[in-house]
């Protein structure tokens, strides 16, 4: 006998907690018919995040982009307090490729959770952000052994700082955003 629960739970984390997608797949009404909870889903969608936090790293992105796709559903700003606390800690001493893709990836995160963040939350994540692509371009081209440009569909370091200064300006278009709000 399967246990409802774990199945349920195997469905709901094997598509992020998105009925949308779990509909497209024929899951849906399966997942309904366990009729779980809310609270159940959200204790879900917090076990999801701090397992992900958890294998945040520098060497596999896996973590970061199930993060971005948990915010997608759950908008929780603790997500990009975990990604940038582990930014602050491990990226900066990281290749060009991976301070580029944490950056960006925390402003994917950021514009998800921006409507339930504190404003103090926000400019932290805005800042590191910020110097990640900062030292992208005032930095030397370095890219570590496994790492290329082509998987970010860069050619050069000059395609990589007008990359970042792009990102840059939509850092400072969401905090324009902020104040005025």
């Amino acid at each position: 006998m399967v246990d409802t629960n774990s199945r349920a739970q195997e469905l709901f984390t094997a598509y992020y907690g998105n009925y949308f997608q779990m509909h497209r797949a024929g899951e849906l009404e399966e997942y309904k018919s366990y009729e779980i909870a809310k609270e159940t889903e959200t204790a879900w969608f917090d076990v999801m995040i701090a397992k992900n936090a958890s294998e945040l790293s520098i060497r596999n992105w896996d973590a970061v982009l199930e993060l971005l796709s948990i915010a997608k559903n759950n908008p929780d700003p603790i997500i990009v307090e975990h990604v940038m606390a582990f930014a602050n800690r491990h990226v900066k001493s990281s290749d060009s490729i991976v301070k580029l893709m944490y950056a960006e990836n925390m402003i994917e995160i950021i514009k998800l959770v921006r409507s339930k963040a504190s404003t103090e939350l926000l400019h932290q994540a805005y800042k590191s952000a910020a110097q990640l692509l900062d030292d992208v371009m005032s930095s030397a081209l370095i890219i570590d052994p496994g790492h290329d440009l082509k998987s970010l569909n860069l050619k050069d370091k000059k395609s990589l700082n007008h990359r970042a200064a792009i990102n840059i300006e939509m850092i400072k278009e969401m905090l324009a955003e902020d104040q005025q709000a």
